[in-house]
């Protein structure tokens, strides 16, 4: 039986819809508004989530092309979400997981002294070393970093954007997690999605400790949710395209075969916080990119599309960038 492969979309006056891809074909489910909900529905009946999934396929179909293309009333949504508390899906990740994301913070934090390993090189050689333990076994941490509740998350076609106070915005390709956490606080991986994590790299580059600032972006899942995926060596390409022309673009590889961690050690290391096994909860967790125009001197301007496809893992996911033209804006709090 083919890989499943889901959407989640919105009608105006359907609402809500989640869909399996069958090829240029996509196939509503009956009575489901959510792939959490789908995934609560299946934890329940104690099945499988493709067995279950299909189990719900009715009549109605929509054209795929139509919809990726924006061409049609139903706009696809991100991927994953909490679909009623936006607030109770926690977007985080785990950087310096691929030599390339080393090399590039090597590279921006080195300053005159080259041959000097900087921490964030010493924290990949670390994974390396202890990050691909036995399973069931615990390797060493990752970097964690957090980026933002349900709020920030984008889909396919919809802008990422840059802040007033922001000072760039790049595009990191990744492949992220979706889970729930089951009513017994168990963590549920419910699939796998294609991101742009997004993230302003002058930010980061002029100090280590301005990573945590520089993350706390919106960013893109999408289109699809690939169910029971194979990560273990994937290839892809990611884009950049101004007035319709490409002006950079760069090969990138993921999956466990070119990372330092396993994923069960990067899933250990995020679920082992018991505030991150809340029942009823949802997680975003990205694995770590392997590729950056901004590491090949690209800045990107106000319209052009960041464009990611990724094998095996459905139809590319584009997004435009958008730059806030105005100058900050001093927020006020007031006393109560």
């Amino acid at each position: 039986m083919p890989m499943l492969r889901l959407v989640q979309l919105r009608d105006p006056q359907q609402g809500r819809r989640v869909a399996i891809v069958e090829e240029n074909r996509l196939s509503l489910l009956r009575g489901v508004d959510s792939i959490y909900r789908l995934a609560q529905r299946t934890v329940e009946a104690g099945r499988g989530l493709e067995e279950f999934a299909r189990g719900q396929t009715g009549m109605e179909s929509l054209d795929y092309d139509e919809v990726h293309g924006g061409g049609s009333d139903w706009k696809l949504m991100p991927a994953y979400d909490h679909p009623e508390e936006p607030a109770r899906c926690l977007v985080s990740g785990t950087g310096l997981t691929h030599k390339a994301s080393a090399a590039n913070r090597q590279a921006m934090h080195a300053g005159t002294k080259a041959a000097a390993l900087t921490d964030s090189m010493k924290m990949y050689q670390w994974g390396l070393e202890g990050g691909r333990p036995p399973p069931g076994k615990i390797g060493v941490p990752p970097e964690w970093f957090y980026k933002g509740c349900g709020t920030i998350l984008r889909a396919h076609g919809e802008p990422l954007e840059v802040p007033a106070f922001g000072e760039d915005g790049g595009e990191e390709a990744e492949v992220a997690g979706a889970y729930l956490i089951d009513k017994s606080g168990e963590p549920r991986r419910v699939g796998l999605v294609l991101g742009n994590e997004f993230s302003d790299h002058k930010m980061e580059s002029k100090n280590y400790l301005c990573l945590a600032p520089s993350k706390l972006r919106s960013c893109a899942i999408g289109p699809e949710m690939i169910v029971g995926a194979e990560y273990e060596d994937a290839r892809g390409v990611a884009r950049i395209l101004r007035a319709g022309k490409t002006v950079w673009s760069g090969k990138f590889a993921t999956g466990e075969r070119n990372m330092s961690h396993t994923v069960a050690n990067l899933e250990h290391h995020h679920f082992k916080y018991a505030a991150h096994r809340r029942p009823g909860d949802a997680h975003v967790h990205f694995f770590g990119a392997d590729a950056f125009s901004f590491g090949d001197g690209v800045e990107l301007q106000d319209g052009d599309m960041m464009e990611i496809e990724l094998a095996g893992f459905g139809r590319a996911l584009r997004n435009p960038i958008r730059i806030a033209a105005k100058s900050e804006a001093f927020v006020k709090v007031s006393t109560i």
